[in-house]
């Protein structure tokens, strides 16, 4: 949806005979499944087998480029085919992309092979996501949207907790009880394949048909393409555009970081200065409490930004963001062997992160307010995925040279750069107040 996306008058579809119950919620859970499983659970399978901390940073980081660069292919998804074809069919891809990956995880040269389709999904995911949202807005009128708009949040993030949470605890549960990690990631990349089967199949017949769900004509590609342009150099023309790209890239800097190396710590044997938890106990400390408390930061976040705005509540989410980073440090140097004590741990930080976070997705729709709206708020989310990448990419030979103690400590200092940009930036006081409030 990066063009035709100035302000004016949208159609929107009638209300349709099939209720968005029927499909929304099984949409948004197909748009999380892959994310979750390409940029988190990548990360833990590669560490039950043994590939270094720098391998399994560096390599899984590169799979966000997708997102980074979705906006560029967005306009191919809009001309050719419908939204409705495109969403089934590259669920059927993804679906055929994990059981690939299942049946690699045996073979010789695993971690290439397996590595080579996580890139087949991370292109399938990113494109799906373009099908996805631009589909939810045509079949559903002004009315739909609006009242939905909580449910395909809410199934993006069971999808969250299902694939760091169950599908991990279910491959810790196979490797527990046979001792065979093979076997266990077999059967649980097998079982993912089947669920994205399933739902492509489902939608397939599911899906409904609006009338304007329709390739886009193919006259007019001069003007197309001028559009194409005109639409990045209006984002790139913005009044204080060096302090808004500065936030946008650095926001992250440190989180970034630490999101990438947090569960190889958790699973590192104490000898190496990790806190020797199994991939059982990963999945609920990490991909369940851990999820819920970020998910719960997320909902406090939006609901406080909306009575007061974003410019009054922008400095106390900067520091919820980043201070309980600090737990890492304390985790790294107590080594606490009480799971309890751990989750509890692990809570605090990453409910602060969603807190945190709420400030970044407000930001990026301050951003994109104005002519190009989508096309802008698509170019902000890719400069996102850019902001974590990077830095990601790199955690891992931090984390080997300076060990997990000083690595955490080094994160610290890496939140400065965000506080930093949260002092440059200007915020109208009233935006993000909700115009309902008492």
């Amino acid at each position: 949806m990066l063009l035709n996306s100035r302000v004016r008058p949208v159609k929107t579809a009638p209300p349709t005979a099939r209720s968005p119950w029927f499909w929304v919620p099984s949409l948004y859970l197909a748009e999380g499944l892959p994310y979750v499983m390409v940029n988190t659970v990548a990360v833990i399978f590669y560490k039950d087998f043994n590939i270094s901390n720098a391998a399994i940073a560096f390599y899984t980081s590169w799979l966000y480029l997708p997102w980074v660069i979705k906006p560029l292919w967005s306009p191919v998804v809009e001309r050719f085919s419908t939204r409705r074809r495109w969403i089934w069919t590259l669920q059927m891809v993804l679906g055929a992309a994990f059981a690939s990956v299942a049946l690699a995880v045996p073979l010789p040269g695993f971690f290439q092979m397996t590595l080579g389709f996580f890139w087949l999904v991370a292109f399938s995911s990113a494109t799906h996501d373009i099908a996805a949202d631009g589909f939810y807005l045509l079949a559903n009128s002004e009315r739909e949207q609006a009242v939905f708009s909580g449910v395909r949040n809410t199934f993006y993030r069971v999808a969250m907790i299902a694939g760091q949470g169950l599908l991990v605890l279910l491959a810790g549960l196979i490797e527990d009880r046979t001792g065979n990690r093979v076997h266990a990631w077999m059967i649980t990349f097998s079982t993912l394949a089947g669920v994205m089967l399933c739902l492509g199949l489902g939608h397939c017949l599911a899906l409904p048909r609006p009338a304007s769900d329709r390739p886009g004509a193919p006259a007019g590609t001069a003007n197309f393409w001028d559009e194409f342009g005109k639409t990045f150099a209006a984002f790139f023309r913005r009044p204080g555009i060096g302090k808004l790209l500065l936030f946008l890239l650095l926001y992250l800097f440190a989180e970034a970081q630490l999101v990438k190396i947090a569960p190889l710590f958790l699973l590192d044997q104490r000898s190496a200065g990790g806190l020797g938890l199994t991939t059982t106990d990963v999945s609920f400390v990490y991909g369940t409490v851990g999820v819920i408390a970020l998910l719960a930061g997320g909902l406090l976040g939006g609901y406080v930004v909306a009575r007061q705005g974003l410019k009054f509540w922008l400095w106390p989410m900067a520091l919820a963001m980043h201070l309980p980073d600090a737990v890492f440090v304390y985790l790294a140097y107590a080594q606490p062997e009480h799971l309890g004590r751990i989750s509890a741990w692990v809570a605090v930080e990453q409910f602060g992160y969603g807190f945190g976070f709420s400030a970044y997705m407000m930001y990026l729709i301050y951003v994109a307010r104005g002519e190009y709206r989508t096309a802008h708020y698509a170019i902000g989310t890719g400069l996102m995925a850019l902001g974590m990448m990077i830095p990601a990419s790199w955690s891992g030979w931090v984390q080997v040279h300076l060990g997990y103690p000083h690595f955490f400590l080094w994160v610290l200092l890496a939140t400065i750069p965000g506080f930093i940009v949260v002092r440059l930036v200007q915020v109208d006081p009233e935006f993000g107040k909700s115009t309902n409030r008492n």
